[in-house]
């Protein structure tokens, strides 16, 4: 690193976190805990530093369940992962933050749906702009943070697989028993909005993940301009590893070579750190997620240093119904780490 490590301005880190799905909300769930709220306190003890500004960069190529029918209906953006990470940047005990998540369960024509998808269908057809609806409901929800999506185009996801097929859009490409070789994106390299390429080139740390190696994380990276201003960006640049693989995202690959696709999609390397997961995973955890086709991600250190990336590694996960990253463990490591001052480095 060129600057002085820990180069904070005296007000707290900017953070940008990009990813998508369930792995980018819990993230924020975290994230936000070290940002100050406008007019309630911190929890008392609360570590420092503390986040001044935190941005998530979210995908937009889902085609599924509620926003699909929305996106098919409306020729909207999916509004699925945006909504998550609203309501998870949110103050979670508020009734409009539980109303946001709320799916109805009725055979009707609303079926299915999720209240915060129309709610930001309906802003969209109002303001006629989908970025604008996505930051009238963050104002509504007074989240502790900005939310944009990596593009405004509506783009299609498209992958080439490992016998040569080419298969379009999310749902068929997660439900394809292909490995995914290649992912593109119709029409190629759409342009993000400029907010985004402002918030990474003024951060101090940058986390991309955890979330699907592809259809949560590489997707934002095949963003016009995306990988060329993390390349260049001044922060400090953290992948979050995912804790399991998935059976057709990243079956049998190590951390390693989940930071090796990544890099083949975003034509140049992007990270200083990688946080992975070396804590055990209960044997009927385990078992449950084989049954899917998944399996515990290793841990291959050497080889991700080889790669000239340092390498992170602890307890990281939490065990429930399902796997998720702790998020008070991941955030306490990621804001414990050197960062390098954009400001500072400005000057």
């Amino acid at each position: 690193m060129t600057q002085a490590a820990n180069s904070i301005a005296p007000e707290g880190l900017r953070v940008v976190a990009i990813g998508g799905g369930t792995g980018l909300s819990t993230l924020l769930r975290g994230l936000k805990l070290r940002v100050p709220h406008p007019t309630r306190p911190l929890a008392p003890g609360t570590p420092d530093p503390l986040i001044a500004d935190l941005t998530a960069v979210v995908t937009v190529t889902d085609d599924g369940g509620s926003s699909g029918r929305l996106r098919r209906e409306f020729k909207m953006l999916p509004p699925g992962d945006l909504r998550n990470c609203m309501v998870a940047l949110s103050e979670d005990e508020r009734l409009l933050s539980r109303l946001f998540k709320h799916r109805f369960r009725n055979a009707g024509a609303l079926g299915g749906h999720n209240f915060g998808n129309l709610f930001i269908a309906a802003l969209t057809e109002m303001t006629g702009d989908f970025a604008q609806a996505i930051r009238l409901s963050a104002e509504i929800l007074a989240t502790r943070g900005h939310i944009f999506p990596a593009t405004a185009t509506n783009v299609t996801v498209t992958a080439r697989m490992e016998d040569g097929t080419i298969v379009r859009g999310e749902t068929n490409i997660t439900a394809s028993r292909q490995r995914i070789v290649e992912l593109m994106l119709d029409p190629p390299d759409p342009p993000p909005p400029p907010e985004t390429l402002q918030a990474i080139a003024a951060a101090d740390l940058i986390t991309v993940g955890p979330g699907s190696l592809y259809t949560s994380i590489v997707t934002n990276l095949l963003v016009h301009g995306i990988p060329e201003a993390l390349g260049a960006a001044q922060a400090t640049r953290v992948f979050i590893c995912n804790l399991m693989t998935q059976a057709n995202e990243s079956l049998h690959l190590t951390a390693s070579q989940h930071i090796e696709r990544i890099y083949e999609h975003a034509g140049r390397p992007i990270f200083d750190y990688a946080l992975v997961n070396t804590a055990p995973v209960s044997r009927e955890l385990r078992d449950r997620y084989a049954a899917e086709g998944a399996e515990i991600t290793i841990a291959d250190v050497d080889r991700i240093e080889a790669l000239g990336v340092q390498c992170i590694t602890g307890n990281f996960a939490a065990e429930g119904d399902v796997l998720r990253h702790a998020a008070d463990r991941v955030t306490d490591a990621l804001l414990s780490l050197p960062v390098r001052s954009a400001a500072v480095a400005a000057h």
